[in-house]
């Protein structure tokens, strides 16, 4: 087969896999217990491996990850703690947790399934597409956002329960295979949810700012904002930096370099009004012959007073893809 018709139907499958549908690889059904990663430490270029710096970020180190756990894979979001702990969500609303680099591990390395409320027993396995999580340090609770059920719920500490879920008429009105990629919480207490496909008349990414919990019943409504990613490139990832900047991944899919990726960084004014523009500005892009996958997950920590910034691809429980987790420095 051609060279050429082997990219176009990789392109296809790769389209096709994006989609949140319940997918053969995927597994149906989890048991919680423990788990084990093996990591294998990478260069960032392929044509040089001493490379150690993409645009304003250095690279502080990378790993390609691997488990014979059915249930590894898969990450679409993820939140990482020093000194390389890694809190990781898949797609199929699988929690997984492991450690990364030098230093002692804070939490034994673990998968269990995310817990689930009563009346949502019934739901098929396959409808628990978890695309987004934040957390609040100060209650150590947590939000995840579902793109096919669009809805976002809110866990108590430790995912011990569900607290609570609500659905919003503004993101269902996005598609509900584009929509909840995103999800950050301010350092105030608001949250933002940008939408992967839903898209504004002018073509921006309809993006939400919650003046409160949007687990809540009693959150008023959102008001709509215009997020502009870098040209071509559609978000899957945000985190709060602080009260004034909001990071985030971008992923884009072509016949020429398959999956890139731009960190980039937007600009928070002081007072968010309705319908303002949200531009980002790229920090980074990984693309050929940098490593260069599916990338989905985004997080930050602190180390020594420095922000370092943690990506994550989903692998999409397929053997031409893998689990890479890269490690950068802002500052």
């Amino acid at each position: 087969m051609a060279k050429g018709m082997s990219r176009i139907l990789i392109v296809l499958a790769l389209a096709i896999l994006l989609l949140p549908a319940p997918h053969n690889s995927k597994p149906a059904t989890v048991q919680p217990g423990a788990l084990l990663v093996t990591t294998r430490a990478l260069p960032l270029s392929t044509n040089d491996p001493a490379l150690r710096r993409v645009g304003a970020l250095a690279y502080l180190g990378g790993w390609e990850l691997r488990s014979a756990n059915p249930g590894f894979g898969g990450i679409s979001a993820m939140l990482v703690s020093p000194p390389g702990d890694v809190l990781a969500l898949s797609d199929s609303g699988i929690l997984m947790g492991l450690h990364v680099g030098p230093g002692e591990t804070r939490r034994r390395p673990f998968i269990a399934p995310l817990p689930i409320r009563p009346q949502d027993r019934d739901r098929p396995w396959w409808a628990w597409d978890s695309e987004s999580l934040t957390h609040d340090r100060a209650t150590d609770r947590y939000w995840v956002g579902f793109e096919l059920q669009q809805a976002i719920c809110r866990y108590a500490p430790g995912f011990a329960r569900v607290e609570a879920c609500r659905t919003w008429p503004q993101i269902m009105a996005w598609p509900p295979t584009g929509s909840i990629e995103s999800l950050a919480r301010l350092p105030d207490g608001r949250f933002i949810a940008i939408g992967e496909m839903g898209m504004t008349a002018d073509g921006r990414h309809d993006t939400l700012l919650f003046p409160g919990d949007p687990a809540e019943s009693d959150t008023a409504d959102p008001i709509h904002l215009r997020y502009t990613p870098p040209q071509g490139y559609r978000p899957t990832d945000a985190v709060a930096l602080d009260a004034r900047h909001l990071l985030v991944l971008n992923r884009r899919l072509t016949l020429q370099e398959l999956f890139t990726a731009t960190i980039a960084i937007v600009d928070l004014p002081e007072r968010l009004e309705p319908g303002m523009e949200l531009k980002a500005r790229t920090l980074a892009r990984l693309a050929p012959p940098l490593l260069a996958d599916n990338f989905e997950g985004l997080a930050i920590s602190r180390e020594r007073g420095r922000t370092i910034i943690w990506v994550v691809s989903d692998d999409n429980h397929e053997f031409f893809q893998r689990t890479l987790l890269l490690k950068f420095g802002l500052n």
